[in-house]
């Protein structure tokens, strides 16, 4: 089984964020930008303080009425004590679990209160894809008798 720890070292190693004080305009921007669907939260002393997704943004600024313009992230975002998130040690299969039973598409992963990275659904579902397919042609070549 792969761990998070492995998902990661296969990943670009930038992890795009925003100050709590910015507008979510400009969350907005630069994930368009850079095509990503969420931002990690960072202070100006690089600590995390949250998570921003186009989610947040759909249900916390248009459906209330609300600018992108004159909001701030810190209003909408996932505070840090609100948010899940995955060690390094963590499956691939328990990262899905997760993602799944909480409804969520990023999860950041800390360790020993360390921000590490960020993970997203598609990160786990390509990891379990390779894996299956790796274990369905190893069955393939044994069932073949290319093991002989």
């Amino acid at each position: 089984m792969k761990t998070v720890k492995e998902i990661l070292d296969a990943k670009a190693k930038t992890v795009w964020s925003i100050s709590p004080k910015a507008k979510v305009f400009d969350a907005l921007m630069l994930m368009s930008d850079k095509q990503i669907g969420a931002l990690m939260v960072m202070d100006e002393k690089n600590e995390v303080r949250g998570i921003i997704s186009e989610r947040d943004y759909a249900r916390k600024v248009i459906l209330l009425g609300k600018t992108s313009k004159e909001t701030s992230v810190d209003e909408i975002m996932t505070p840090i004590e609100k948010m899940f998130y995955v060690k390094l040690s963590h499956t691939v299969e328990e990262c899905m679990v997760l993602m799944t039973g909480k409804h969520i598409r990023h999860l950041p992963v800390c360790e020993e209160g360390k921000f590490m990275g960020l993970i997203s659904i598609g990160d786990v579902i390509k990891s379990l894809l390779t894996e299956k397919e790796d274990l369905i042609e190893q069955l393939s070549n044994y069932i073949a008798g290319k093991y002989m």
